[in-house]
Parts: structure tokens; C-alpha cells; sequence
């Protein structure tokens, strides 16, 4: 059977394990903003998806971080870009216009820092990624991120952590990666960071790598998706 968006993502759905958020199923009280938070992140991934049925890139990262996707539905993008406090793209880039664009973590936790309250969740690598796109000219809808493990995996301390994918989990993750593939055949596979290539590489995929914009890469990051695109 080939796969569809809505095949897909009854196979997201189906995922579950241990110290592993599933943000299109899974309800976090007190960090959510009610039960309806997975529904508004699922959504937000369909959307994302139908509107990049052509994209010609797919960029993967090794897994999903609680600044990110945990919180927005998609892979390395975060709640602040959603509500507009990126500096460089605007929301309509992401999902398009006239999108009910929403938060779905809690600005009345106790968790959640001042600004986190007030703007949403923002993660370092999504910023400089979608500022990459932006002015490359593919934050709309030529390029889809992804991450090989698209779940967030967590340490015990409590879900506002990350921690490496599990190699067992890379080896679930890749089975989602294979089914995006399909969906996305003309696009070209492009690894962010060495783990991510290796991990790929290790399961016959494969890819171009660019550098991890984390650490002190950002500059390194911009110049290889620059070169990239310019081919």
C-alpha cells in the first residue's frame, strides 16, 4: 500500500515507549494547555506536510527536542516562530495564511521561564534553520525538516529535557524517515550534523550533511545550506 499523509500519520500515532513524548498523541498536564494540545500538533504537522508535497528537500536531524517539535508538532520548528517572534520569518511561511495559529504549552506553568510564558518555546537550532531557509528562499514549502527519531526522548528529571536517541530508537525512527521518503520522492535527503549522516548512512540511506548548527556551528551551518542550494 502506498503511503499518504493520513497513513503516515496514523503510524505517528501508533508509537509509544518509555521516557518518549509522542506530541501528536501524547497530553503532558500542567505543561499543555489542555487536552486538546496533541490534536492542535497534529494538525499543525498535516498541514505542514500537505503543503510540501513537492519540496525538494528533506533535511534530517537525529531527535525531537522539547523547545521544538514537542510543543509545535514539527521537527525543529518552535512555538515562537508560530506567533510571529522570529526575526526574519513570518508564520504564513510555515503553515501558510490563514492558519489558526496557536501555542500549545501552558503560559501559566510554574515550569516555564518568563519568557517562555509570555513569547512560547523557542529553540537555537530552529532559529537558525528557518532564518537559513528564509534566505535561501525555501522557508515556504520547498523543504521539509524531520528528525530520524521524530519523538522527543526525555531523561528522568522530567519532560522540559532531551537526551540522545537510544540506538534501538534511531532504528524505529528510521522506519518513519523510509515512509517520508515516499511520500517525498523527488526530494533530496540532506543530513544536519555528523550522528544524523551516520545514523542514515549505517541504514542505506543516502545523503548530503551539513554541519550542526548547535555548539557554535550556526556560521558553518549557513554557508553549507548556502552552497547547497547553489549547486
Amino acid at each position: 500500500m502506498s503511503v499518504t499523509i493520513e497513513t503516515f500519520m496514523d503510524r505517528l500515532l501508533d508509537y509509544e515507549a518509555p521516557r518518549v513524548f509522542n506530541p501528536w498523541r501524547d497530553y503532558g498536564p500542567g505543561l499543555d494547555i489542555g487536552p486538546e494540545a496533541p490534536r492542535i500538533r497534529y494538525a499543525n504537522l498535516q498541514r505542514y506536510l500537505e503543503l510540501r508535497r513537492q519540496a525538494h528537500y528533506l533535511f534530517i536531524a537525529e531527535g525531537l527536542g522539547y523547545q521544538g517539535g514537542h510543543f509545535s508538532g514539527m521537527a525543529m520548528t518552535s512555538e515562537r516562530i508560530l506567533l510571529g517572534h522570529h526575526p526574519e520569518v513570518r508564520p504564513e511561511e510555515v503553515l501558510g495564511p490563514g492558519w489558526d495559529y496557536r501555542r500549545t504549552s501552558n503560559p501559566d506553568s510554574p515550569l516555564l521561564k518568563g519568557t517562555q510564558r509570555a513569547l512560547g518555546f523557542n529553540e537555537p537550532t530552529a532559529t537558525v534553520m528557518w532564518g537559513s531557509l528564509h534566505r535561501e528562499h525555501l522557508g515556504t514549502f520547498d523543504a521539509v525538516l524531520w528528525n530520524i527519531f521524530p519523538f522527543h526522548p526525555y531523561k528522568e528529571q522530567g519532560l522540559l529535557t532531551n537526551r540522545t536517541p537510544e540506538g534501538r530508537e534511531l532504528g524505529a525512527g528510521i522506519i518513519y524517515a523510509r515512509g517520508l521518503m515516499e511520500l517525498l520522492p523527488q526530494a533530496q535527503v540532506v543530513a544536519i550534523g555528523r550522528k544524523s549522516a551516520q545514523t542514515l548512512q549505517k541504514y542505506g540511506i543516502p545523503c548530503d550533511c551539513v554541519p550542526h548548527p548547535s555548539m557554535g556551528g550556526a556560521n558553518r551551518f549557513k554557508a553549507a545550506v548556502a552552497a547547497l542550494f547553489r549547486r
